[in-house]
């Protein structure tokens, strides 16, 4: 947990550049982070209406964004 730890402490800092670079990272991490997710889920057999109520969007919504993406198998990330 320190990468994640870092880029809090940076995502503070009060030099914009920092704070700045730090919130990209912040936003690409989040957004692996959702596609490992998202991927799990529809392993485990959530439609994507039930993803969706979990993420806070709509159904469409997580469906763009994630439903071309073939979901590899238990164990082969």
């Amino acid at each position: 947990m320190t990468e994640a730890n870092d880029l809090a402490t940076a995502a503070a800092s009060a030099d914009p550049r920092i704070g700045l670079r730090a919130a990209v990272a912040l936003r690409r991490l989040a957004d692996a982070l959702e596609t490992l997710q998202v991927d799990n889920a529809r392993r485990h057999g959530w439609s994507w209406q039930e993803i969706a109520d979990a993420l806070d969007v709509s159904r469409q919504a997580v469906h763009k964004k994630h439903a071309g993406r073939a979901v590899p198998a238990a164990g082969e990330e």
